[in-house]
């Protein structure tokens, strides 16, 4: 299944949280955070701004990004779990 979000709206699938500690400290499932980063995996058009033109959306698929806490809506597609956000939830680029 292939999804396309509209306007500033990306699609986002969730990095895997660490299942260790800094210090080597094995964490239960029930003690990890959820991760605040992930992968872009689909971009809608941008937004249109009140004079009718159209701000493209700054990230590109494959991007991977650091977003809010609550950020987004939780969907599941073909069994994976992915985000829905705006783009105003992304708070950086992560660039290697």
């Amino acid at each position: 299944m292939k999804i396309r979000p509209l306007a500033d709206k990306v699609l986002v699938q969730r990095v895997e949280a660490e299942s260790k500690t800094a210090g080597g400290i094995v964490l239960p499932d029930a003690a990890k955070e959820k991760p605040q980063r992930g992968k872009i995996v689909s971009v809608g058009e941008g937004k249109v701004l009140d004079d009718g033109t159209r701000r493209e959306v700054q990230v590109r698929k494959g991007d991977m990004v650091l977003f809010t806490s609550y950020a987004g809506t939780e969907v599941k597609i073909d069994g994976k779990e992915y985000l829905i956000m705006d783009e105003s939830d992304i708070m950086a680029v992560i660039e290697k």
